[in-house]
């Protein structure tokens, strides 16, 4: 186990990345992210975290580097900090991506013949934040390294197994959850299109409130991250395998979520119908 960590680079700043980052500047790291070539919306993420912006040779000096960007960029990201490693004192390298462990194992893989460290790493929950709850799952040989970051504000725990371990963790838990928000989007747009939301929506307060409450919950922060959702689907699809055995249900989860990251009638058909959702919920918590 790794006693303390002086430098850490994050490498993406989504809501995700840029939380987890900023919850270490709160407790006195020195967080540095590569910003070249990134939106301006992750430079004004970078800011109000308090992340320093450097350039791939500052990675020269991390003790540790998490790497949380969309599930497409993981192995591509992993080969730079990989050909960095090559020259350098080995690192703790932690890929925290929503990634099959097939895609993991790759992953490691790009580091052989370097002295980095590999840990598979896997972030269960939202954003850390007060009241939030965010997990990181770690395996591999090197897991343990990774659990001083409870000394930082993050909540690390040790997944008993290989590479590969952890990501087959995150991909069960999001099969289920974003797996579910699929199938609940799905059934109000083909609802919508059918006109029959408002009967729907109806039906579900009578016969399952806790799920329409749900879903009301997890469709509208589904919209902004579809985009995400589109590659993690895709992930899980690997992940599962045979088409036989469920990977095709995830791959037409994966062509929905790409479908409402660029198609913006789906994403107004689907706030309708959760507004006039909560509408009812409302109507009927004050009866």
């Amino acid at each position: 186990m790794v006693d303390s960590v002086g430098v850490v680079a994050v490498l993406g700043l989504g809501a995700m990345g840029s939380a987890v980052a900023g919850r270490m500047v709160e407790s006195g790291i020195d967080v540095v992210s590569v910003l070249e070539g990134r939106s301006a919306s992750s430079r004004k993420r970078a800011e109000a975290a308090g992340v320093r912006a450097g350039t791939w040779s500052d990675l020269e000096n991390a003790d540790l580097v998490l790497s949380i960007v969309p599930p497409s960029e993981a192995p591509a990201i992993a080969a730079t900090v990989a050909d960095i490693a090559a020259s350098r004192p080995g690192r703790l390298y932690a890929d925290c991506n929503a990634i099959s462990p097939q895609t993991m194992q790759d992953v490691a893989r790009r580091f052989t013949g370097t002295r980095d460290r590999v840990v598979d790493a896997g972030i269960i929950g939202g954003p850390p934040k007060a009241g939030a709850r965010t997990v990181i799952y770690a395996s591999g040989p090197d897991a343990e390294a990774l659990t001083v970051l409870g000394k930082h504000g993050l909540d690390v725990r040790v997944v008993d197994g290989p590479i590969g371990a952890a990501s087959a963790l995150k991909m069960s838990y999001a099969g289920i959850t974003k797996g579910l928000t699929a199938l609940g989007a799905t059934m109000m747009l083909a609802a919508t299109r059918a006109g029959a939301a408002a009967d729907l929506a109806a039906e579900l307060r009578t016969s399952q409130p806790q799920l329409l409450a749900w879903l009301t919950r997890s469709v509208p922060s589904m919209l902004p991250k579809a985009y995400r959702f589109d590659g993690e689907m895709s992930e899980i699809a690997e992940f599962i395998g045979e088409p036989a055995i469920g990977g095709d249900i995830y791959d037409g989860m994966a062509r929905l979520y790409r479908t409402i990251a660029t198609d913006g009638v789906s994403s107004q058909n689907l706030t309708a119908f959760v507004e006039a959702a909560e509408r009812l919920l409302v109507s009927e918590a004050g009866r």
